[in-house]
């Protein structure tokens, strides 16, 4: 479809990429959601902890919601998407990967980009409740990437499932890395490898054959983490044949769910490859909308409610 143009306009303030970014990961909080914790068991005998949001009155439609690198399902971005979906009659199941509820995940394996076969557990879940029949998914960040990728592989996906979004979504997840690399990203990689770090030491007191005090020493950037390891507990020869493997980019042109893509242009994380416009025009179930605003998963709105939580609802509701 051709790119749909954007009518987000902030206030002055928010029209600053970085400031709409560290407000929204920050500073930005959301009251009055209530959320009940459902333990799934994988196909692997790993866990997963789903959080849930439900509508006042019994819904037939319900939500998926995915965070981004190292997000979990109480970050204000997924909350508030579960407040105002709730609201709209949606039930909301935000989902916590692997290691990322609070609870440290029994292999040695996590998550990662790529992992759709814990988000393809998480639908068959749903469906065998045989209470929903209209499934929508809406991923931030790495959990855009991985929407993306699971509705391009390939695979048999239900009917059930009518709509996503992906917000703030590295289509390309080695561009994406590139930019994180850079000093105008410094302080946000430095957040990221250091919140890593600390579940990987977690990691290592139960695995220690596995990761080494001089493996994790050698850990200096985002990538090297990559190398070392999600790679390694995750089948990939390197962090390159990773990141070529796992990126959604090349999965788009098979997508045939109705799916709008939500990349702001001055969202410091994502590079050129991150903004699929020969993907999009090339694909009628693709929309993909580029405001010149929002940052990485900012998107402020008034009344604490962010444009993207209202346009994604929009979005579903016009299919």
């Amino acid at each position: 479809m051709p790119i749909i143009a954007s009518d987000y306009n902030p206030p002055f303030l928010f029209k600053n990429g970085h400031f709409s970014t560290i407000y929204s990961g920050l500073i930005r909080t959301v009251s009055g959601v209530h959320q009940e914790r459902e333990r799934i068991v994988l196909p692997d005998k790993d866990f997963l902890d789903l959080d849930w949001s439900y509508a006042q009155q019994p819904s037939h439609k319900v939500l998926i919601l995915l965070h981004g690198l190292e997000g979990s399902a109480q970050r204000p971005y997924i909350t508030g998407s579960a407040k105002l979906a709730s609201a709209q009659g949606y039930d909301v199941c935000a989902v916590n990967y692997r290691g990322c509820s609070g609870v440290t995940n029994t292999l040695y394996r996590s998550y990662h980009s790529g992992a759709t076969e814990d988000l393809d557990a998480v639908v068959q879940h749903l469906l065998k409740k045989n209470t929903y029949d209209e499934i929508f998914i809406k991923g931030f960040s790495l959990g855009g990437n991985l929407a993306l990728k699971y509705i391009g592989e390939g695979r048999d996906l239900p009917e059930q499932i009518k709509g996503v979004v992906a917000v703030s979504a590295p289509c390309d997840l080695h561009s994406s890395l590139k930019q994180l690399l850079l000093p105008k990203n410094y302080l946000y990689s430095l957040r990221f490898k250091d919140h890593l770090i600390a579940k990987l030491r977690m990691k290592q007191k139960v695995f220690p054959s596995k990761i080494s005090d001089p493996d994790i020493a050698n850990i200096k950037t985002l990538k090297d983490f990559d190398d070392i390891y999600t790679s390694r507990a995750h089948g990939f020869k390197d962090a390159l044949d990773y990141y070529k493997t796992c990126s959604s980019l090349q999965f788009l042109p098979r997508i045939a769910i109705s799916t709008l893509i939500i990349n702001a242009k001055n969202d410091s994380f994502l590079g050129p490859e991150c903004y699929p416009h020969k993907e999009a025009e090339e694909n009628n179930s693709i929309f993909l909308e580029i405001p010149d605003s929002g940052g990485h998963v900012g998107f402020y709105g008034s009344q604490n409610t962010t444009y993207t939580e209202k346009r994604a609802l929009k979005f579903f509701a016009d299919l």
